[in-house]
């Protein structure tokens, strides 16, 4: 509540209004917010991230065919859980 609110009501003796509770009514589809949670849960991408890190930091990374595909996959599940956000939150590409 602003500080002025609360001053005229206290000048008026007028009753202080009440706050009103957060909408979550911005969110569009719920189906696809709950689809995003699933593909998160599902995937493994933190786990990869970090193991990625780690052998790029002591230098044993290795880019050989299989770790281009993983790199694509994870890059496609990351693609995919964004746009799917993005719909839930009402944005049309």
């Amino acid at each position: 509540m602003a500080l002025s609110v609360y001053l005229r009501a206290l000048a008026l003796n007028e009753e202080l209004p009440r706050r009103r509770p957060r909408s979550y009514a911005s969110i569009a589809d719920k189906a696809a917010v709950a689809q995003l949670l699933g593909l998160l849960g599902q995937s493994r991408i933190a786990n990869n991230l970090n193991q990625l890190a780690y052998h790029a930091n002591v230098g044993s990374l290795a880019m050989d065919d299989r770790t281009r595909e993983q790199i694509d996959e994870a890059y496609d599940t990351v693609l995919l859980m964004r746009t799917t956000l993005m719909r839930a939150l009402g944005y049309r590409e």
